[in-house]
């Protein structure tokens, strides 16, 4: 049984569109279900200012993968990197047994994304980052 999050994140996901002109994108796929996910973000100062998903999959992974792009939405590079799957489920209110693979697909993607950003704008992401 799916909680009413679930359903609500599956029937009108958000942030679900591509986004051709994104920093970067991050792919991440579960073998087990034959569910696919790409992430895009755009980062301004060190901050997701936008994100979005395409996914194949089951409903768990359509919530999961919005779920996973509401809670990335605003924070930085490094608040977005400790988002965990855990996370992703208490914000649906739980996943049933089953599906709980479904909440790696969204951290697994949005950490790839973030990691390629990171790859590619290397100098500038140390450099915004040396303050700490």
């Amino acid at each position: 049984m799916y909680s009413d999050k679930v359903i609500e994140h599956f029937m009108c996901p958000q942030n679900a569109y591509s986004m051709p002109d994104a920093d970067a994108e991050g792919s991440f796929g579960d073998p087990t279900c034959g569910d696919y996910l790409t992430i895009y973000i755009k980062v301004k100062d060190n901050r997701i200012s936008e994100i979005s998903f395409l996914v194949f999959g089951c409903a768990a992974a359509i919530a999961t993968s919005s779920m996973t792009t509401v809670l990335a939405k605003g924070k930085t590079l490094d608040e977005a990197l400790e988002i965990s799957e855990e996370d992703v489920i208490h914000a649906l209110d739980g996943l049933p047994e089953n599906k709980v693979h479904c909440s790696n697909l969204g951290v697994s993607a949005l950490r790839n994304a973030i990691n390629n950003y990171i790859n590619r704008t290397e100098d500038s992401y140390e450099n915004s980052n040396s303050g700490k």
